[in-house]
């Protein structure tokens, strides 16, 4: 990995566009990693020190005492006295400049100071709950079964739609063949707002309001895995299907055990895409769903804004969670979405 990320133009020495090219990467990765490092470090801080400023980059919780004769347990703070002197004292209650506060080894007496003779102590702390808490408050794990229902079976149609359609538009010659291609990629420049009222129309029409189907069926054809799969099917020969045929393969068999293995790097890139989409879709599921037992991620974690309150730390932690998956899959199939895209450029 080392060897790869230190290669240059000119082996055994370095230019300019190598160490250009060097700071552009650093940066591209510090820009990217910085904003997600921060989420992931920020899920795991109590709510206290989400909004606490400065913020803090590890993750601390206030220090706390049970003392007797109080009913919950007292933070801790150092006080400062004006001759310079510490002591640790247990704060009981602050009510805007003062605080009234006690010695943890005499608890019976209270006294009060200003509140620029505090400092609070903390302590390293990793708040979990911030992940057990919403699956229970808020029911996330069906939010999570919803969206992977949706991502799964939307791609998967979204694969065996376009496949067959790029399969048409590449290895069949019919009268408008052209014009029906350019007609499909001419919707990509059709804004989701012009066609909102009318789809959701259709999708009420077929009785799939307030339906997870509703949500997966209007999105399965896309314009652009048409067009990524048959730039790709360009390039497989068409000798070696005139060569099936003659075998007395059916046409279907031709698609499903010779043309599908052959794009699995243009399948792959298409599918990263498909779940990327699907997993992140706020917009439409909005629109269409409206029970919170189909609700799916992206609107179960705005239902945590409220008008006066925002639970960030709630909000962070599932964000984290959404996050996971796509990134698994990113991982796996990373290696097939420079072949994919490059060959699909290629007749």
């Amino acid at each position: 990995m080392i060897a790869f990320l230190a290669r240059t133009r000119h082996p055994g020495r370095t230019d300019i566009t190598d160490w250009l090219a060097w700071g552009w990467a650093t940066l591209g990765t510090l820009v990217v990693a910085i904003p997600i490092a921060w989420a992931v470090i920020s899920s795991l801080k109590t709510e206290a020190e989400i909004n606490s400023f400065p913020p803090a980059l590890v993750p601390r919780a206030a220090q706390t005492i049970t003392v007797e004769g109080q009913e919950k347990p007292l933070s801790v703070w150092i006080r400062t006295a004006p001759d310079g002197s510490e002591q640790t004292v247990a704060l009981v209650r602050r009510v805007g400049l003062s605080a009234t506060v006690l010695d943890p080894a005499k608890p019976e007496e209270t006294f009060r100071v200003p509140v620029t003779e505090l400092r609070q102590l903390k302590e390293f702390h990793l708040q979990f709950s911030n992940y057990t808490e919403p699956m229970k408050q808020f029911d996330f794990l069906r939010y999570l079964w919803n969206t992977v229902f949706v991502t799964v079976v939307a791609t998967v149609l979204t694969l065996l739609l376009n496949s067959m359609a790029a399969f048409a538009l590449s290895k069949y010659r019919f009268a408008g063949r052209n014009a029906m291609f350019a007609l499909i990629l001419s919707t990509m420049m059709i804004p989701l707002s012009v066609i909102m009222v009318p789809a959701f129309m259709v999708i009420v029409g077929l009785n799939l309001a307030d339906n997870l189907w509703g949500v997966i069926l209007s999105t399965v054809s896309t314009p652009t895995g048409v067009f990524l799969l048959r730039q790709y099917m360009l390039t497989i020969p068409d000798d070696l299907i005139e060569a099936a045929r003659v075998d007395a393969a059916s046409e279907f068999r031709i698609y499903w055990r010779i043309v599908l293995p052959l794009c699995a790097p243009a399948l792959a890139v298409l599918a990263i895409f498909s779940v990327i989409w699907r997993w992140n879709d706020f917009l439409w599921p909005l629109i269409v769903l409206s029970s919170p037992e189909n609700y799916t991620l992206q609107i179960g974690l705005s239902s945590l804004q409220g008008q006066f309150n925002v639970q960030w730390h709630y909000i962070l932690a599932m964000t984290v969670v959404t996050l996971l998956p796509v990134t698994v899959v990113f991982i796996f199939l990373q290696k097939y979405i420079t072949e994919g895209v490059a060959s699909s450029g290629v007749k």
